[in-house]
């Protein structure tokens, strides 16, 4: 059974922010949020955790293995460094969307994301080292099936983005409504999945429903682990197995 503890990053007060005392250069708004990404991922990732930017003033990251002092100790950076403050949601559950359910709870009942008087929240908490195991996180590393040769080398780079993205799309909804799972485009052709337990067949359903949806061929490798890092790295290594042997899934455990 997976127990995946994840984190809500929410810059607090953010929309306001950027009008006032007057609208901010778009430009000025789009650097602030990628090097503030960059920076949440470099903390996070040097403990083992993965950062997903989804709108950029929210990501999602799985911490395992981080605790509330580590936590902590993110928000005083970003305040060291930023015009803005971050508040935090921390949960655990046995699937991720349960988890990042109530990590949002947390945040939302602390105040509004647009709650001139939220700061700085830290809410929640995290798994202790002593009831953690190699198998309370999932993660699912999926791809195109010869992206370069189907749509790279042959469509224009915005066509080939709307093809990637519309698989990206069927994915991360079936993946949310039948499995309860959470997953982010990562850049290329890839989508990493946080799962909760699943099996062979419920990733080989998942690439069929894409492959029927939006004409999309996808192979995944998945992986177990203690922490996002160590069950990444054994997804990574199962997807290199399907390049190499033509599979569509391979399972690294």
């Amino acid at each position: 059974m997976t127990n995946t503890q994840v984190t809500l990053l929410q810059i607090d007060n953010y929309g306001p922010w950027t009008v006032t005392p007057e609208p901010r250069r778009e430009a000025d708004l789009q650097t602030l949020q990628s090097r503030l990404y960059a920076d949440v991922s470099q903390f996070v990732g040097n403990r083992d955790g993965y950062v997903f930017f989804t709108r950029f003033d929210n990501m999602i990251a799985v911490t395992n293995g981080l605790s509330s002092e580590d936590h902590a100790l993110l928000q005083e950076s970003v305040d060291n460094r930023y015009p803005v403050t971050v508040s935090l949601g921390v949960a655990t559950g046995t699937t991720p969307v349960q988890a990042l359910s109530d990590a949002t709870a947390l945040l939302q009942e602390a105040g509004s994301a647009q709650d001139k008087n939220r700061r700085e929240c830290l809410e929640g908490r995290t798994i202790d080292d002593a009831h953690r195991t190699g198998e309370d996180v999932q993660i699912a590393h999926f791809d195109v099936i010869d992206a370069t040769g189907e749509y790279t080398d042959e469509l224009n780079a915005f066509d080939t983005f709307i093809e990637i993205e519309q698989g990206y799309a069927s994915l991360m909804r079936h993946m949310r409504r039948a499995h309860d799972s959470l997953a982010f485009f990562v850049g290329g052709d890839n989508v990493i999945v946080v799962c909760p337990d699943l099996a062979e067949a419920d990733y080989e359903e998942a690439i069929y429903h894409v492959q029927e949806e939006v004409d999309v061929e996808l192979q995944v490798g998945a992986g177990r682990g203690r922490s996002a890092h160590e069950a990444g790295i054994a997804a990574k290594h199962a997807l290199e197995d399907c390049r190499a042997d033509g599979t569509r899934v391979e399972l690294g455990w």
